[in-house]
C-alpha cells in the first residue's frame, strides 16, 4: 500500500490511522440528524472536530440511513456548498458524501479534496468527474439502495463479495485515469449487510485491506451496534470506540466517527502499546 494518499492539495501519511470527522448537514441523518442542519451550526460543528483532531472532514448534505429518501440535485447543493465554502480555511481535507456527479464536479470546483461515494462511482458521469480532478476518492460497497438495502440481505460469502465489487470498481477508477494513490475503499458496514455480516467483515478486514488500498471503517454509532449492546444510538460512545479501535487493529487506515476526541485518545493509547510516538 502506498504511504501517502493525495487529497487534492493535500497528501495525508497512513503511517498511522486517520481519523475523519462526521459532519451531517441533514434532518434526517440516524444520530446526528437535524443537530448541525443549518449552515452555521454544521460550520461550528466541523471546526469543532477539526480542534479535537480530526484528519480530515465529511460532510453529508443527503442522508444514507437505512430507508432513507433521495433528495433533489438543488437540496444537497444548497445543503453543502455553504458549509464547504465556510470551512476551506481549516486547511484540513474536506470530503463531500454524493452519489451525484453534478454535486461532484460543483463541490470539487469549490475545493473539496474527496468524493465519498456509498455507490462506488456507480452513477454515469462519476468516474469522470473524478478523473478530471486531483480528488480522492473512497469508494464504499452496498448490496441495493438505502431505502431497501436492508431487506434480507444474502450472501453466499460476504467477504468474497464485498473485496470482489470493491476490486472491479478500483479497476474501473484506474482505467478512467484515477490512480490508485487517489483511492480508498470501504466495506460499507451497514449498508445491504446483517449484524453478522458486518461482524465477518470486520473480522477478516485484513482480506479488504489486501488489496493494497487504504480502507476506510466506519462503525460509528450505527444500528448493528445497538443490536449487538441494546442501546440507542446516543448511548453507543463505548461500542463505537471499541468497533473503530478493531478496525484498525485489522488494517483500517481510516475511521469515520462522529466523536473525534474520544477516538484520537484511544488510537493514541493503541500508539502508546505499540511503541509508537
Amino acid at each position: 500500500m502506498a504511504n501517502l494518499l493525495r487529497c487534492g492539495r493535500f497528501r495525508l501519511a497512513l503511517d498511522r490511522p486517520l481519523v475523519m470527522g462526521v459532519v451531517n448537514v441533514t434532518p434526517d441523518s440516524f444520530y446526528d440528524g437535524g443537530h448541525h442542519a443549518s449552515t452555521a451550526d454544521a460550520i461550528a460543528h466541523a471546526r469543532r472536530l477539526a480542534e479535537e483532531g480530526a484528519d480530515l472532514l465529511d460532510l453529508g448534505g443527503e442522508s444514507s440511513r437505512p430507508g432513507s429518501e433521495a433528495v433533489s440535485l438543488d437540496e444537497e447543493l444548497a445543503r453543502v456548498l455553504p458549509v464547504l465554502d465556510g470551512l476551506l480555511e481549516l486547511e484540513l481535507p474536506i470530503s463531500v458524501d454524493t452519489t451525484k456527479p453534478a454535486v461532484m464536479r460543483a463541490v470539487i470546483a469549490h475545493g473539496a479534496s474527496m468524493v465519498n461515494d456509498i455507490t462506488a462511482l456507480g452513477a454515469p458521469g462519476a468516474l469522470e468527474a473524478v478523473a478530471a480532478s486531483e480528488a480522492a476518492v473512497c469508494l464504499m460497497h452496498m448490496r441495493g439502495e438505502p431505502k431497501t438495502m436492508q431487506a434480507d440481505p444474502v450472501y453466499a460469502d460476504v467477504v468474497a463479495a464485498v473485496r470482489g465489487a470493491l476490486a472491479a470498481r478500483v479497476a474501473a477508477c484506474i482505467a478512467a485515469g484515477i490512480p490508485r494513490d487517489r483511492i480508498v475503499i470501504d466495506p460499507g458496514f451497514g449498508f445491504g449487510k446483517t449484524v453478522e455480516h458486518n461482524l465477518t467483515l470486520l473480522r477478516e478486514l485484513r482480506a479488504i485491506a489486501s488489496l493494497g488500498l487504504p480502507v476506510l471503517a466506519g462503525w460509528s454509532r450505527k444500528s448493528s451496534l445497538g443490536r449487538i449492546t441494546g442501546r440507542a444510538p446516543e448511548e453507543r460512545l463505548a461500542s463505537s470506540l471499541a468497533a473503530a479501535l478493531i478496525a484498525v487493529q485489522h488494517g483500517a487506515r481510516i475511521v469515520r466517527v462522529h466523536d473525534v476526541a474520544a477516538t484520537r485518545d484511544v488510537l493514541a493509547v493503541l500508539d502508546a502499546v505499540q511503541g509508537r510516538p
